[in-house]
């Protein structure tokens, strides 16, 4: 049974709740990271450890929602290991998962209604990682991620192999 991480900020929780029970009816684990309403909260403290837990193990995937999905998706991503992809349409899951083999995506609440996002989330399970030329554009972002000085240069690796 695949475990699933589900964190959101308050304008995504009442999506989340609906995904929660939309994917339990499927039979995924699902590892609830909150909030748990609709007051006004800081997304980082709820995504940054529902990302965090795909990575130790916890959980093999993670779905994050908010207001747009974005700022949600920059801090899931911020998380070594993590590719998580901005998800507005069916196609944009099967591609997220099929070329950039995303491990984690986001979802606009504010963009996207129940159904739409039932169907992105199911596209997104569903689909398959293609490899091929994929795994060297995969590989380049780590290395990207790895070498990345915070002055924005690369380290010695480089982008060229």
């Amino acid at each position: 049974m695949k475990k699933i991480a589900l964190a959101s900020d308050h304008a995504g929780y009442q999506l989340k709740e609906i995904l929660k029970a939309h994917l339990e009816s499927g039979g995924y684990a699902v590892s609830d990271y909150g909030t748990d309403s609709e007051e006004a909260v800081d997304y980082p403290d709820y995504i940054r450890p529902a990302a965090k837990s795909i990575v130790e193990g916890r959980n093999d995937l993670c779905i994050v929602l908010g207001g747009s999905g974005n700022g949600e998706a920059i801090v899931a991503n911020k998380v070594k290991g993590v590719r998580c992809a901005v998800c507005w349409s069916v196609e944009s899951a099967r591609l997220a998962k099929q070329h950039n083999d995303a491990n984690a995506i986001s979802i606009g609440a504010r963009l996207v209604g129940e159904s739409l996002a039932k169907e992105i989330v199911d596209a997104w399970l569903n689909a398959e990682f293609e490899g091929g030329r994929h795994v060297r554009r995969i590989e380049k972002i780590e290395r990207t991620r790895r070498d990345c000085r915070p002055d924005g240069s690369l380290g010695t690796s480089g982008l060229g192999s």
